[in-house]
């Protein structure tokens, strides 16, 4: 594990949906703030581009070959439209995660809303409703202390 006394956890945020994602953002750092940890911040185009990212970020080492982050924070909104595109984006952005998740030992956060509107996203965004970002970033922290606790990181 990290040499860091804080855990540094990389939000990745698909700004398809910008109000969105920024009320996601909100509610996550927030969280990793309240709990010590530090972050920075990303952005990709949708979500589909998230587990790409999260990959070429987790293959970063800082100058003592330590990964440059302990956690990953996905964030982003896909909302039905009329084609099958949303179950593309839906599945294959859930599958590259949790794939990232279990072959590479990832501690992972999983914040991407799969909705049916608009209504349904800014119920699970907003920091005084679900306020998913929160979550995320909670779920995130926590796989980094298992992580801790079993003595493993990402490989």
């Amino acid at each position: 594990m990290s040499v860091r006394e804080k855990p540094h956890v990389l939000i990745v945020e698909a700004r398809f949906y910008e109000e969105i994602a920024d009320e996601l953002a909100k509610g996550a750092i927030a969280e990793l703030e309240r709990r010590g940890a530090t972050y920075e911040r990303i952005s990709v185009p949708g979500a589909f581009e998230i587990p790409g990212a999260i990959q070429f970020a987790a293959q970063s080492h800082d100058e003592l070959d330590v990964p440059t982050f302990d956690g990953y924070v996905a964030l982003g909104c896909v909302i039905r439209g009329e084609t099958s595109h949303y179950d593309y984006v839906c599945g294959e952005s859930a599958r590259g995660l949790m794939d990232l998740s279990v072959q590479y030992g990832l501690a992972l956060g999983y914040g991407i809303l799969t909705v049916e509107n608009q209504e349904q996203a800014w119920a699970r965004a907003k920091v005084d409703q679900k306020n998913k970002g929160r979550d995320v970033a909670g779920a995130c922290l926590d796989m980094i202390a298992l992580q801790q606790r079993f003595g493993v990181s990402e490989q």
